[in-house]
C-alpha cells in the first residue's frame, strides 16, 4: 500500500547515495522510496544490485554519501546500527547472529537482561520471552538452547531480538534462503501477522512466487536505482523478472527427452559418521547415477546429503562401503584423483569451498588442474595458457566484472557461481556433483546455472542435483531421491512424486508407494 494522503510513512528515504570508491562501484544511485505503518515492501533486484547495500545505510553498516531517512515523519541521522535500533529499525541477515550456547531467552534479551539483585533473572527473561512469542503468534520455548533448534526456528529468534529491542520496521534479508518448504510457509504467515500489528516490514528476495504471495508493493532495483514500485498484482513473475534483469527471463527450466545410458556411478552401502555441525552422517546409502540424466536429491538441512556429496568427491572419505565410477572403485581415492577420474563438484559453500576469494580469476579457474596440460609443462606453470582459459570462462559463462587479474572476492554472489560453474563443466566431466548450485543466486543466474546442467545433462553426464528449493528439484531432475536421517529413499521417476508426496517423505513420513526404485525413468514421462 502506498501512503494516503495525510498518512505519514513509517519509513521514507530521499536521495539516498553511496560509492565504494575501492572497487569503483555505485551502490546505491539516489534511490527514493516509502514503506507505509503495516506495509510489506518487497525489495527484489538481481544480486549485487544494491538491495542490501540500501538496507544497511538504513541500518548503519554501511555511511550515506547524500540523501536523507525520515522515520514517523522525522528526519534521522543513523551513524551506526545503534542509532538504527533507537529509532526502531531492527534487521535479520541471510547470517544469523546468535550465541549457539545460549538459550533463546539469553539470545532475544541480550544487552538488556533483566536482573535481580545484580545478577541475570532468568525466570523473568524467559516469562517476558514467552509473553513476546505469544503475542506475535511465534511458536518456541524460550529455554531451549539455540545450537538444538532447527534453521527456521533461529530465524524466529532474531526477529524476536528486534521485536523485543521495539521494532518498528523489520527488515528481512532474504529471510527464506535456508529454509524448507514448510518454514518458508510459516514465517510468510508470521510476516502477515507482524504487519497486521502496524509493524512494517521490507522483505528482500529473489524468489518471485514469495514476493507475490507477501508483499502489498513490490520494488525492483536494476544496478543501484530504483526500476519498478508496484502494487502486488500489478506484474506477473515474467514481468518483474524483465524489470530485474533488462531482458527477458526463462523462469522455469525446460526439460529435454533423453533416454539414460550406462551406469556412470555406483553406490552401495555407503556410511559416513555425523559431523560436528550436527548432521546426521549417512545409513548405508546406495545410488545409481546413469549417463544422460539428473537425479534430484531433496531433503531437510542437516540429514546427510553434504556427507554423501563429500564422501563421492572424496572430501571426506566414507567409513564402509563402495563408491564406484563406471566399474573402478573410487571410495579410497584423493580428492585430486576423483577429479582426475571425471567427477566435478560445485560446491555448496563457494565463498570457503569453492573458490580462494583471495586469489584472482584466472587462479580460481585453473585451481583443480593447474598441475596438468596444457596449464603446466615440465612443472612450471604456463602463465599464457591459464589466462586465455580464464578468458574463456568470462566470455562463456558471461562473468560480469571477471577480468582474469581481478581478485574474485569482488565479484557478486551470481558472478562467483559462474566462475565455479565455468571450471567445474570446463573439462568435460563424467558426473557433477552440483550441491544447492543455485542457493542465494538471483533469476538471471538461476536461469544461467539451470541452462548449463541441462547441457551437461545432454552431453552425456550425469549430473547428481542436491537442492534446498522443491521447484528446482522438480523442474531439472529425471529421477528424484530424499535424503532422511542418513538414509537415501528412492529414487523415484520424477512423474511419480508431486509437492505433498516429496515433503511427507523429507520430514519422515509413510508415503503409499514409497518403496524405493533403482530403474530409469520412463520416456514416456518426459514427453
Amino acid at each position: 500500500m502506498r501512503t494516503t494522503w495525510g498518512e505519514t510513512p513509517r519509513l521514507e528515504l530521499r536521495g539516498l547515495r553511496k560509492y565504494f570508491a575501492a572497487s569503483g562501484v555505485l551502490a546505491v544511485a539516489d534511490v527514493s522510496l516509502e514503506v507505509a505503518p503495516g506495509e510489506v515492501l518487497a525489495l527484489i533486484g538481481e544480486n549485487g544490485t544494491g538491495k542490501t547495500t540500501l538496507m544497511n545505510l538504513l541500518f548503519g553498516v554501511h555511511s550515506l554519501d547524500a540523501g536523507e531517512i525520515f522515520i514517523d515523519g522525522k528526519p534521522v541521522e543513523i551513524r551506526g546500527q545503534q542509532d538504527a535500533i533507537r529509532n526502531g529499525i531492527g534487521m535479520v541477515h541471510q547470517h544469523f547472529e546468535l550465541v549457539p550456547s545460549f538459550t533463546v531467552a539469553q539470545n532475544v534479551l541480550l544487552g538488556r537482561e533483566p536482573r535481580r539483585g545484580g545478577f541475570f533473572d532468568n525466570a523473568a527473561a524467559e516469562e517476558r520471552v514467552a509473553e513476546l512469542a505469544q503475542e506475535t503468534g511465534f511458536h518456541i520455548d524460550p529455554r531451549q538452547v539455540v545450537r538444538d533448534l532447527p534453521v527456521g526456528a533461529q530465524q524466529r529468534v532474531e526477529i524476536l531480538k528486534s521485536l523485543a529491542a521495539d521494532a518498528r520496521l523489520l527488515i528481512l534479508d532474504e529471510p527464506t534462503a535456508v529454509l524448507t518448504p514448510s518454514e518458508t510457509d510459516d514465517l510468510l504467515v508470521m510476516v502477515r501477522t507482524l504487519a497486521a500489528s502496524g509493524r512494517s516490514v521490507v522483505f528482500i528476495s529473489h524468489k518471485l512466487p514469495e514476493v507475490q504471495a507477501i508483499a502489498d508493493r513490490i520494488v525492483v532495483m536494476r544496478r543501484g536505482a530504483v526500476v519498478g514500485d508496484l502494487a502486488r498484482g500489478e506484474a506477473t513473475d515474467a514481468e518483474l523478472a524483465r524489470l530485474m534483469v533488462g531482458r527477458d527471463v526463462l523462469l522455469t527450466a525446460l526439460r529435454a527427452y533423453s533416454l539414460p545410458g550406462e551406469v556412470l556411478l555406483s553406490l552401495s552401502g555407503v556410511t559416513a559418521p555425523p559431523s560436528q555441525d550436527g548432521s546426521t552422517g549417512l545409513k548405508g546409502v546406495g545410488l545409481e547415477l546413469r549417463a544422460g540424466e539428473i537425479v534430484g536429491l531433496a531433503g531437510v538441512s542437516g540429514n546427510g546429503q553434504d556427507e554423501l556429496v563429500d564422501a563421492i568427491a572424496a572430501l571426506s572419505p566414507a567409513e564402509k562401503g563402495s563408491i564406484r565410477l563406471s566399474g573402478t572403485e573410487i571410495s579410497r581415492r584423493s580428492p585430486a584423483e576423483v577429479r582426475t577420474a571425471g567427477v566435478a563438484h560445485i560446491a555448496a559453500d563457494r565463498m570457503h569451498v569453492g573458490l580462494n576469494l583471495l586469489a584472482t580469476l584466472e587462479e580460481n579457474a585453473v585451481s583443480t588442474r593447474f598441475k596438468a596440460p596444457p596449464f603446466s609443462k615440465w612443472g612450471i606453470i604456463r602463465k599464457a595458457e591459464r589466462r586465455a582459459f580464464a578468458q574463456r570462462i568470462v566470455a562463456d559463462y558471461e562473468v560480469r566484472g571477471g577480468a582474469p587479474a581481478r581478485v574474485v572476492g569482488s565479484l557478486s554472489g551470481g558472478n562467483l557461481q559462474k566462475v565455479v560453474i565455468g571450471r567445474e563443466l570446463s573439462g568435460e566431466p563424467r558426473v557433477v556433483l552440483a550441491n544447492q548450485p543455485t542457493r542465494g543466486l538471483d533469476v538471471g543466474s538461476i536461469e544461467f546455472v539451470h541452462s548449463a546442467l541441462s547441457d551437461a545433462r545432454a552431453s552425456g553426464a550425469g549430473v547428481l542435483l542436491v537442492s534446498a528449493e522443491l521447484e528446482e528439484i522438480f523442474a531439472l531432475s529425471d529421477r528424484i531421491a530424499v535424503m532422511f536421517d542418513g538414509e537415501l529413499i528412492g529414487p523415484f521417476p520424477r512423474a511419480e512424486l508431486d509437492r505433498e508426496r516429496l515433503g511427507r517423505l523429507m520430514t519422515g513420513g509413510a508415503s503409499e508407494n514409497s518403496e524405493p526404485t533403482a530403474d530409469a525413468p520412463d520416456p514416456k514421462e518426459n514427453r
